[in-house]
């Protein structure tokens, strides 16, 4: 027994040393997604990253990526509602794959770019459409630019072609976002995505986008907790309130 509470002991501590931040000044690891859309950022090789994000209807999605080169990073995730709580347990039918790779690194004059793919949208997972609440990415291109402003101020943007079109509505996308750290350990976001591709047919969107809103707290080294208020502007029929999310991220280099 006292030999099992040795090798925990040295896990945690050896967990500690080598995990990262993600949240506020102290931040050392690139942020992959501002709230629902991509950034150009990477988890660094030899790191990984398990993150779980919950959702209305008692949904989870749990995922894990992994820093693979230098300019790649790829990652799985899986996730359904019911989880939590009493209903049925649905899940999704297929996990979601990512894979992002870095085209060109930031400079004082241009942005980071990034392409890649992404095959896991976000909460309920429609059967009728075959489709998420909120689209997968699919494809996607996106650039991120960071500046030193009483802390860091981050800018990213993109455009995606998502392979969600059996709601009838094949339009390419376009998203731009923000992250302002406040202080060592936290970070406030703000993202805006067009939704120009859930408008049209039997789309869930009526035509105003989905603005979504987010903090982030660096809680101890690795461990990183979120709180979002997503499509603030109610861009779903029957919507009255903006949804309230939860995300746990713990980021560790091997």
């Amino acid at each position: 027994m006292k030999r099992h509470y040795f090798i925990l002991a040295v896990f945690i501590l050896t967990s500690a040393l080598s995990a990262q931040n993600s949240a506020g000044d102290a931040a050392n690891v690139e942020p992959r997604y501002i709230i629902d859309t991509p950034t150009a950022g990477l988890l660094k090789r030899g790191a990984f990253s398990l993150e779980s994000n919950f959702f209305q209807d008692g949904g989870l999605t749990f995922g894990l990526y992994a820093g693979a080169l230098d300019r790649l990073t790829f990652g799985i995730s899986y996730g359904g509602v019911g989880v939590i709580g009493k209903s049925k347990v649905t899940m999704q039918k297929l996990p979601g794959v990512m894979l992002k790779y870095r085209l060109f690194d930031e400079s004082e004059a241009m942005p980071a770019i990034a392409f890649g793919f992404d095959s896991q949208g976000k909460e309920t997972y429609i059967d009728s459409l075959e489709r998420f609440t909120i689209k997968s990415r699919g494809i996607f291109i996106a650039a991120s630019k960071n500046y030193s402003f009483l802390g860091f101020l981050s800018f990213h943007g993109g455009v995606n072609w998502s392979m969600e079109k059996k709601d009838g509505d094949k339009d390419m996308d376009v998203f731009g976002g923000i992250e302002k750290s406040l202080g060592q350990e936290l970070s406030l976001l703000a993202e805006y995505d067009f939704a120009f591709n859930d408008s049209q047919g039997k789309a869930l969107g009526q035509g105003k986008g989905y603005l979504n809103t987010g903090i982030r707290w660096s809680l101890a080294n690795g461990l990183t907790l979120g709180f979002d208020l997503k499509n603030v502007v109610k861009n779903q029929k029957n919507v009255t309130f903006a949804n309230r999310t939860l995300k746990v991220e713990y980021v560790r280099t091997l």
